[in-house]
């Protein structure tokens, strides 16, 4: 394990790999989903049974794609395109070939339900340049105007290596670190479950900042600033500072912000390829059947009400006027939008939903890529030797700047900014170019002899999640105290512990998840939210692979009491 500053225990090749499937719900869903008896079956009185999935993003086109190979008919309906936050796009101008990642662009090993969507539909993978990662040429700390540059860890000041141990020391005196990481290598469900239901009883009110002050091996104010700026692995961590300690050690626990790899030609070509793809393995469908091919080409347009008819249906409206009722519905996108852009029936959730749904809090985010002609960030300074650019952390506007290429020879990317929470919001009333002159000139006082301007060979591209109308946000970060609302929207899937008039509108996607942000949550919420519509219509799985509602009372998360 490579990373700015890295966690408490090194990755080891002969140890099992780690996968995100906890620690909250340690279900194997990478083993759910490579089993031959595949996920389950309906009564065939049910099917070609319309279900309604709303939202494109990849846990709606999953969710769609297993519903359709059991022999049911799937209807997505999509605001914007099919993809959600894995976002690919070009540059006007360009090379089709020069693409940025608005959203998603960095995918750790450890997200094994992912991968196995990932290896399906044949895409290729190469490691990101993270900073400090070993494909990573060189990185250059800058922070207070003072620079340093690094290949690797070791050729940091000292302070950096002291932030670095400061990190492990409180990793292991505030989280059992190194005992949760060996429990999760070798799935041992017991002892997971014991570890995090101390923790989440200790943790659940405590703040990153606040958990790292608590630490006497961080009673420095110099350390813990550097750790915030610089962080682990991906970059600083400051912004994520107010948020709840528990959801930073999911990331840590599960190596989810380490190792990554991106996926070349765009992240996007995951959930478009699925959208495509005709299953071998179909039940009621006709082979060359596609997600694509039942929805005549496109999916429905954005849904703009949503309410309860007799029968305990859902009935879906959508922007074209169009009404229909379904017995069981898939809703994926960010549950915001249930509050505002959808009209809804108070109705389609328990009153405790609605409240975890209110309080669910969105980090912001936002980027910004332009092409460039070749890599010359790996020309050598005539004087130093160094690489004349790296990949850079600093505490400038900036904050993160990522250096892509496909070769020596070939136009590349960079992405000027990578940014969250309030260092997104300053960005936000600045259109694209002006948002690229203030970046460049702070890059240029870190860069004085690199004019980075003449090798830009076309506009550039810009997001900020949080103004993008249907998202509002980029993703979930829970705060202290957040615990039992995301637990309610996790177990949602869980139907038959709800009303009956409570029932037939499942929730999914990554802010559903305990591990928001990352792609691995959506896929595992779109397979809870898989099961529920196929427990609610009289089917089953297979008993040589239970799923994750058959195993849920073994498993459930920790309840916190309400009183």
């Amino acid at each position: 394990m490579t990373s700015t500053v890295p966690t408490a225990v090194q990755h080891i090749e002969a140890q099992p790999p780690i996968t995100m499937f906890g620690p909250d719900f340690p279900y194997a869903y990478d083993d759910f989903l490579a089993h031959p008896a595949g996920l389950g079956q309906i009564p065939a009185t049910e099917h070609g049974t319309e279900v309604a999935v709303i939202g494109g993003g990849l846990s709606g086109i999953i969710a769609a794609y297993e519903l359709m190979k059991m022999g049911l008919k799937p209807v997505v309906y999509e605001a914007d395109q099919i993809g959600g936050r894995l976002r690919t796009v070009g540059f006007d101008g360009c090379d089709s070939s020069l693409t940025a990642e608005m959203g998603a662009m960095r995918f750790p090993p450890s997200s094994t339900a992912l991968n196995h969507y990932i290896d399906l539909v044949g895409l290729e993978t190469k490691a990101f340049p993270n900073p400090l990662a070993p494909e990573t040429p060189s990185t250059v700390v800058d922070l207070k105007g003072e620079s340093h540059y690094a290949v690797t860890v070791d050729d940091l000041p000292q302070v950096y290596r002291d932030v670095m141990n400061a990190w492990n020391a409180c990793l292991e005196e505030g989280a059992d670190f190194s005992d949760m990481n060996q429990a999760m290598r070798e799935r041992d469900v017991p002892r997971i479950r014991e570890i995090w239901a101390k923790l989440v009883e200790k943790l659940d009110n405590q703040t990153f900042y606040g958990f790292l002050c608590e630490s006497e091996s961080f009673k420095s104010f110099r350390h813990r600033e550097i750790f915030g700026q610089v962080g682990f692995g991906t970059g600083g961590w400051d912004t994520d500072f107010p948020n709840s300690i528990l959801e930073i050690l999911r990331v840590v626990y599960t190596e989810a912000d380490d190792h990554h790899r991106g996926i070349v030609g765009g992240s996007q070509q995951l959930p478009v390829r699925l959208w495509e793809r005709e299953p071998q393995k179909l039940v009621h469908w006709p082979a060359g059947t596609s997600l694509k091919s039942l929805h005549e080409g496109a999916p429905k347009p954005a849904v703009t009400r949503l309410h309860r008819t007799a029968g305990n249906r859902i009935t879906v409206t959508d922007a074209s006027g169009d009404i229909r009722t379904y017995q069981a519905a898939i809703f994926t996108a960010q549950s915001w939008l249930l509050l505002s852009k959808i009209t809804c029936d108070d109705s389609l959730f328990p009153i405790d939903h609605w409240t975890a749904m209110e309080r669910t809090h969105y980090m912001e985010s936002s980027k910004l890529f332009v092409p460039v002609d070749r890599p010359f960030w790996l020309d050598k300074d005539e004087v130093t030797g160094r690489d004349v650019m790296s990949m850079t952390l600093t505490d400038r506007m900036t904050r993160g700047t990522y250096l892509l290429d496909d070769g020596p020879d070939k136009p590349a990317t960079i992405c000027l900014s990578y940014t969250w929470c309030d260092d997104s919001l300053k960005w936000l009333p600045l259109s694209a170019n002006e948002r690229m002159e203030v970046m460049l000139k702070s890059l240029g006082e870190i860069y004085p002899k690199v004019d980075i301007r003449r090798h830009i060979i076309g506009n550039p591209v810009t997001v900020s999640w949080e103004n993008e109308p249907y998202f509002m946000g980029a993703f979930k970060a829970n705060l202290p105290g957040h615990y039992r609302y995301q637990r309610r929207l996790f177990t949602h899937f869980m139907q038959d512990r709800l009303p009956a008039d409570k029932r037939g509108i499942f929730l999914a996607g990554d802010d559903i998840s305990w591990t928001a942000g990352w792609a691995e949550g959506a896929v595992q919420t779109a397979l809870n939210a898989v099961w529920g519509v196929m427990h609610q219509l009289g089917g089953g799985t297979d008993a040589s692979n239970p799923g994750p509602g058959d195993l849920y009372d073994e498993i459930a998360p920790v309840e916190l009491p309400e009183d």
